[in-house]
């Protein structure tokens, strides 16, 4: 594989009428759904899509997750995901991901830890080797891109020193 100039990028994604909120904006639980819809790209590309959880009973589970809303986007929209490994371990992932419209600005942000699960448990397992070459080899791809500004960050309310 070539060195990647860029994250994981999931194809354009249209929004369903019924995500919609009463404030005619996309509801906040499909902010999520969108990322996840995003991260079945990249993962389909590692070995670990349906197939994956069908046959070899392996499957991602979501640990830790941080949405950041940064701007809202509406019934019409078409938004994009991109995917990119922050870091990993034999079992873990750590993702960092932006939703943008299609017209590149930011609508939000997600940061996840993911856990490797054998889903005979259901319990954390180690990645098998075939997955975890293909881990390493887009997690190497993705050292060439830099930390996201918006990666690693707590939530507190920031207050204005007098």
């Amino acid at each position: 594989m070539s060195s990647q100039t860029a994250p994981s990028l999931s194809p354009l994604m249209e929004l369903e009428s019924d995500w919609i909120d009463y404030n005619g904006h996309l509801n906040m639980a499909f902010y999520n759904v969108l990322f996840d819809r995003g991260c079945d790209f990249s993962f389909e590309a590692l070995g670990m899509g349906p197939q994956y959880a069908n046959e070899r009973k392996h499957t991602i589970y979501t640990a830790e997750a941080h949405v950041r809303y940064m701007r809202e986007v509406h019934l019409g929209d078409r938004v994009q995901a991109s995917f990119q490994i922050l870091d990993y371990d034999e079992k873990r992932l750590h993702i960092f991901q932006e939703l943008r419209h299609e017209d590149g600005w930011l609508s939000a942000t997600s940061e996840n830890i993911t856990l490797h699960i054998d889903m005979g448990g259901p319990k954390v397992a180690p990645f098998p080797e075939d997955v975890f070459s293909k881990v390493e080899s887009l997690a190497t791809q993705h050292t060439n891109l830099p930390y996201p500004e918006n990666a690693g960050r707590r939530i507190e309310i920031v207050r204005k020193s007098a």
